[in-house]
């Protein structure tokens, strides 16, 4: 009996080890660092200029090896994801990304 026990014992932690990083909270998607824009590539800045034509960036962050410029531009704000080059790699309604983080 007892070895059929100790089995179980050995069955279930192991179950409960294996899936503990299921269970666990995933770090966040994507760590946002603020940065100067002295800090910004001068591709990175001139790509984000571009896109801010009629707006104006209200600061710089930076995710990864990637920069984000938050440009505001008719009452809105946009991020816009830019990699070292100065290549846009994507757009998105800064609000909603705000809002998703509250949730």
């Amino acid at each position: 009996m007892k070895p059929i026990i100790t089995s179980v014992i050995v069955a279930v932690s192991l179950a409960l080890f294996v899936s503990a990083p299921c269970v666990l909270p995933k770090e966040k998607e994507h760590e946002e660092e603020s940065v100067s824009s002295s800090d910004v590539p001068a591709a990175v800045q001139q790509a984000a200029e571009a896109e801010a034509k009629g707006g104006k960036i209200v600061r710089w962050e930076k995710e990864g090896k990637n920069y984000e410029a938050v440009i505001e531009k008719n009452g809105k704000q946009w991020g816009v994801e830019i990699n070292a080059s100065g290549k846009v790699l994507n757009k998105h309604d800064e609000s909603k990304e705000h809002k998703e983080k509250k949730d």
